[in-house]
C-alpha cells in the first residue's frame, strides 16, 4: 500500500515537522512518501505531482495558512482518483471535527490531535480489517443503507515522548538541510492557559529525553543545517532543561542559527547571565509573546503576566547585544480598544526589539475565546484565519488604522532600513512611536501607495514626503481646543510639526540610505546634489589631511583616487554626532559624512565625520 503525506507550506523554505513525525513513527510497516508544496503553487501542479507517484493513501496535515488551498486539491484528487482514501489531520482538523466531515464529503478519516499512533493503526486497519472504530482519534464514515454516517472514536491517550523515533535523519533531507528551515522540538504542551492559543487546551508539558534530543540537534548541525526553529511553545519553562540546552549549543553551534519561543517573565536571571556572558552574537533569536501590556485584557484572557519581570529580561538580553528578539502583539483582544492598544504598542516599542510583530487576533477553533465570541461581541471571518473584524470595544474602522500601522511599522522598522531617522522621528519628533507609524500609515495608504510596489528609494522618497507635509501643519496649533481628542490627527499632526527639524531629518535619512548599501550607490533620492568643484575640493582634503576626520580614518591611509572610487560624502548643516549620540541640534557646526565601500570582504559601508565651520563653502 502506497501511502503519501503531503501538505502545502506557507514558504519554500519551511519544512513540515509532522510529516516527518508521522513518516518516522510507520515507514518501516508502510511505503510512505513526503510531498510538500507551498500555498502559491497552483493547485493543477500539486495534484498532477501527487497523481504521478500513484498513492492508495493521502494525507493532509492542515492548518489556518492551507486549508482553503488543501481543501481545493482535494476536490481534485477526488474526481481523478475516486478510490483513493484521503486523510486528514493537523490543528485545523482537529477541533469542530464533525463540521469538516461534513464540509468535505471527499475525506475519509480525520485524525483528531496527537497522530503518530493513530495514523499507524488507521492505516493497518485500511490495509486489513476496515475496523475503524477500533481506532482512537479519528473521526470517519460508515455506509449505512443509502447514506453515509459519520463516528468519531474516543480520544486516543497521549504518547510517551521517548518512544517515538526521530524524524530528523531522513537521508532525503541532508540535501537541503542548508537551505531551508528545520522546525524542531524538545518538548509537547503548555503550562499556560490563554484562551486565544490552541496550546491552552493540553494541559501539561512532556519532554524528549534530552540526550537523544542533543543528538538529534548535532546531526543536523554537522550535516549544514543554518536556521533551526524550536517549535516548544515555552523553551525555557525549566530552568536547568534550557540552562543545559544553551550551553549545548553554544558548544556546538558551528554557525547555525537557532530561534526560541520563550517566556521572559519567568526567564531565570541566573540564565540570563549565562547567555550574557558566554553566547557568541548572532546564533539565538529569542521570540517573545507579549501580546497586551493591559491588565485587564490579559485577566480576560487567563493570561499570567509580570511586565517587570519581562521588561527586565528583555532589556538585559537587548544590552547583551548577543540575541535578536522578535517580540509579538495581538490587537482586538478583550477590553483592549484603540487608545489602550496604543499604549501597548508604546510599551513594548520602547523596549527597541529588532522586530516587533503586529498581529491580529485570530478565533482559532478550539479556543475559549472563540466559544465566548458572543460575551465581547466579536465579528469574525468565517473561514481560515477566522480574523476578527471587531467587537464591542474596537470595531472595524480601528482594525482597518491599526493595519496601517502594521504595514510601516513592518517596511520600516522591522526591516531596519532606517533606524538612525525612526528613533529620531520617535524620539523626538511624535508623541509616541505608535502616532508616528498610524500618521504615516495614513498618509501611506491616502496617496495609494498601498496598491503599488517599492524600490528602496521609493521608501526614503515616500517618507521625506510625509515629513515635508508637517511644516504645513504648524498652523493648526491654534485649532487645538479641549474638544480635540487626545490622539486624533488634529492635534498630533501640529505638535510633531511644531518638534520637526528638516536639515536633521534630510541628513539622518541620507546617512540611512548610504548605510543600506554594499556597494557605492549610483543614484540619490533627494534632489540636491554636491556641485563638483566642491565634491573635488574635499576629496582632495580627506587625502591631504585624513587626521582632521580621525585616527581611524587616517590610518586607512587613501589617497585620492582611492577615495573618488570607495567613498561618497554628503555636508550636512549640522552636528551629526551630537545628534547621533545626544538627541541635540546643533547649527553652529556643519557635518561632511564620508561613507567608504568594499574596503573589506564582507561589503559593509563604513562611515566616519569631519566637523565643518557653517560658514565654509
Amino acid at each position: 500500500m502506497k501511502v503519501v503525506l503531503s501538505t502545502l507550506n506557507a514558504k519554500f523554505i519551511h519544512t513540515s515537522l509532522a510529516l516527518r513525525c508521522l513518516k518516522a513513527y510507520s515507514d518501516h510497516q508502510f511505503d510512505i512518501e513526503i510531498a510538500e508544496y507551498t500555498i502559491k503553487d497552483p493547485a493543477m501542479n500539486i495534484v498532477s505531482d501527487l497523481f504521478s507517484r500513484n498513492p492508495d493513501v493521502i494525507g493532509f496535515s492542515c492548518y489556518i495558512w492551507n486549508i482553503e488551498e488543501t481543501i481545493t486539491v482535494i476536490n481534485m484528487l477526488r474526481k481523478i482518483k475516486p478510490e483513493i482514501k484521503i486523510i486528514l489531520g493537523g490543528p485545523e482538523v482537529s477541533y469542530d471535527t464533525e463540521y469538516w466531515m461534513e464540509r468535505l464529503p471527499e475525506v475519509d478519516f480525520i485524525i483528531i490531535g496527537e497522530g503518530e499512533e493513530t495514523l499507524n493503526h488507521l492505516l493497518t486497519e485500511i490495509e486489513g480489517d476496515n475496523k475503524y472504530h477500533m481506532v482512537f482519534g479519528i473521526a470517519y464514515r460508515k455506509q449505512l443503507e443509502n447514506q453515509a454516517e459519520i463516528y468519531i472514536t474516543p480520544p486516543r491517550p497521549k504518547l510517551n515522548l521517548n518512544d517515538l523515533p526521530s524524524p530528523y535523519r531522513f537521508k532525503e533531507d541532508l540535501e537541503n538541510l542548508g537551505s531551508r528551515v528545520v522546525y524542531f522540538e524538545t518538548s509537547r504542551g503548555c503550562p499556560f492557559s490563554c484562551q486565544f492559543c490552541l496550546s491552552s487546551i493540553e494541559v501539561g508539558v512532556r519532554y524528549f529525553d534530552i540526550e537523544r534530543t542533543k543528538a538529534d540537534l548535532l546531526y543536523l548541525i554537522e550535516n549544514g543545517a543554518k536556521l533551526i526553529k524550536f517549535v516548544d511553545r515555552t523553551f525555557n519553562i525549566k530552568r536547568d532543561y534550557a540552562l543545559e540546552m544553551f550551553k549545548f549549543l553554544i558548544e556546538n553551534h558551528q554557525g547555525c542559527v537557532f530561534q526560541f519561543e520563550i517566556t521572559a517573565d519567568i526567564m531565570r536571571p541566573e540564565v540570563l547571565d549565562y547567555l550574557a556572558e558566554h553566547a557568541p552574537p548572532g546564533i539565538f533569536r529569542f521570540e517573545i509573546g507579549v501580546q497586551s501590556t493591559n491588565d485587564p485584557t490579559n485577566l480576560a484572557v487567563q493570561r499570567r503576566q509580570n511586565w517587570n519581570k519581562l521588561v527586565r529580561t528583555v532589556t538585559k538580553v537587548r544590552d547583551s547585544g548577543k540575541i535578536d528578539q522578535h517580540l509579538d502583539l495581538i490587537a482586538g483582544l478583550p477590553l483592549e480598544n484603540y487608545d489602550t492598544f496604543r499604549g501597548t504598542f508604546n510599551d513594548v516599542f520602547a523596549l527597541r526589539p529588532e522586530e516587533l510583530q503586529l498581529g491580529f487576533l485570530k478565533m482559532l477553533r478550539g479556543t475559549g475565546l472563540r466559544k465566548d465570541a458572543d460575551k465581547w461581541g466579536y465579528v469574525y471571518m468565517d473561514q481560515a484565519p477566522y480574523e476578527m473584524l471587531g467587537n464591542d470595544l474596537m470595531p472595524f474602522s480601528d482594525i482597518v488604522r491599526i493595519k496601517r500601522v502594521e504595514d510601516v511599522l513592518e517596511k520600516y522598522w522591522n526591516a531596519h532600513r532606517m533606524d538612525h531617522t525612526l528613533h529620531y522621528l520617535v524620539n523626538q519628533v511624535f508623541d509616541s512611536p505608535f502616532d508616528f507609524f498610524q500618521l504615516f500609515g495614513d498618509y501611506w495608504e491616502s496617496q495609494g501607495w498601498q496598491k503599488i510596489g517599492h524600490q528602496l528609494e521609493d521608501l526614503f522618497s515616500r517618507l521625506w514626503l510625509f515629513l515635508q507635509t508637517l511644516p504645513q501643519e504648524t498652523d493648526g496649533l491654534a485649532a487645538i481646543n479641549e474638544e480635540t481628542p487626545m490622539f486624533a490627527p488634529e492635534r498630533l499632526l501640529p505638535q510633531a510639526a511644531a518638534r520637526f527639524d528638516a536639515d536633521a531629518a534630510l541628513g539622518l535619512m541620507q546617512l540611512d540610505y548610504f548605510l543600506n548599501h554594499k556597494y557605492k550607490p549610483r543614484k540619490a533620492w533627494w534632489s540636491y546634489v554636491m556641485e563638483k568643484s566642491q565634491w573635488s575640493q574635499y576629496m582632495k582634503e580627506l587625502a591631504q589631511f585624513p587626521e582632521q576626520v580621525s585616527p581611524e580614518f587616517a590610518g586607512l591611509q587613501l589617497n585620492e583616487k582611492q577615495l573618488q572610487k570607495h567613498a561618497v560624502i554628503e555636508r550636512m548643516p549640522f552636528d551629526l554626532s551630537a545628534l547621533l549620540e545626544r538627541g541635540e541640534i546643533d547649527k553652529q557646526k556643519n557635518t561632511l559624512l564620508i561613507v567608504l565601500y568594499a574596503l573589506e570582504q564582507e561589503g559593509k559601508p563604513s562611515y566616519f565625520m569631519k566637523m565643518l565651520e557653517p560658514a565654509s563653502v
